[in-house]
């Protein structure tokens, strides 16, 4: 008899969200680390963050004080995401790029020969947004200032919350709505999770020609992997909980993950174990009937809606299945 094919027989390269599918805050997630060791003996892999905080070496570093033994290569960030973006728009190396958000903004643009500033510069051509716990007022008025003179506006990316041990914290989705609203417009760009740049700068780090994203949040990871033509894999340890999987009955497909695990045990399981199809194959038990009652209405097979009674029972019957496993 054949062994059923495994995560890891399946893809040749794997991008991993890191809050909230790795870690949340300081915390691992369950099971996530020794998932990952075992990805790692095998097939190349990568974290792809939104989080702009930080550098990828604080990133890496961060991983193997957690116990996954991770380098700089492992870690491709939204800020990296828009150096690629500035050099893609023609905009000098050497230009100057006014910066609002963590130091790993700076770390990014340095590595691509551009020039971070962090204080009022009229030369700034290019304005970049991302996540940093000590943005202020001053940064965005600045900012602002600069946009309103003819720089360029990139937001690394549109995250409104980040996943905490505490809760969820604003994310730099919410400070560029901030800006949204003062200005009247959009930023220029956003290149970071959910468009597809980020994705493919991964992919070609892992030179993987099938690679699966692993995320917990459908508007980013999700959607970015469906846009950059990818497999993906929704994983309930982060923002979508099991109580929220009835919302997906009605998303557009671009929301739609391939599959659907409890957390990254699974990825040494059965690929069709965990896909959202219309199947016995896709497993049994609460998570089973909720990837089945998904696919049917997906398909147009069965007509649900979120407050479908065989769905939100199924929901149900997850949760308290992950609150005493």
């Amino acid at each position: 008899m054949t062994a059923p094919t495994t995560f890891v027989d399946a893809f040749d390269g794997f991008i991993v969200d890191a809050d909230g599918v790795l870690y949340r805050g300081a915390a691992p997630v369950p099971y996530a680390f020794d998932a990952m060791t075992e990805v790692a003996q095998s097939r190349p892999w990568c974290v792809v963050t939104n989080n702009a905080a930080n550098a990828p070496g604080v990133v890496a570093e961060k991983l193997r004080g957690l116990g996954l033994a991770a380098d700089d290569d492992n870690i491709v960030t939204s800020p990296q995401g828009a150096a690629v973006f500035l050099a893609q728009q023609g905009i000098a190396a050497s230009a100057r790029v006014y910066v609002v958000g963590g130091a790993g903004i700076d770390h990014a643009l340095l590595e691509a020969g551009f020039v971070p500033v962090r204080e009022p510069d009229p030369s700034a051509v290019a304005v970049v947004q991302g996540l940093g716990m000590e943005v202020c007022w001053s940064d965005l008025a600045n900012a602002g200032y600069a946009i309103q003179s003819g720089a360029l506006w990139v937001a690394t990316n549109p995250d409104t919350s980040l996943p905490t041990e505490q809760g969820l914290a604003p994310g730099n989705g919410a400070l560029v709505a901030a800006l949204s609203a003062t200005l009247g417009r959009q930023p220029d760009a956003v290149t970071g999770k959910p468009e597809p740049l980020l994705f493919e700068v991964a992919a070609q780090r892992l030179a993987a020609g099938t690679p699966l994203v692993i995320g917990d949040r459908v508007d980013t990871d999700i959607r970015g992997a469906n846009r950059a033509g990818m497999e993906s894999l929704l994983v309930l340890t982060g923002v979508v909980q099991a109580r929220d999987l009835a919302t997906l009955v009605s998303v557009d497909p671009e929301f739609r993950p391939t599959y659907l695990v409890a957390d990254l045990r699974a990825l040494a399981d059965s690929v069709d174990g965990a896909r959202i199809a219309d199947t016995e194959a896709s497993g049994g038990g609460a998570l089973g009937e909720v990837r089945r009652l998904l696919a049917r209405s997906w398909a147009g097979i069965e007509q649900l809606s979120e407050s479908d009674p065989a769905l939100v029972d199924a929901c149900r019957a997850l949760a308290e299945d992950l609150r005493h496993p």
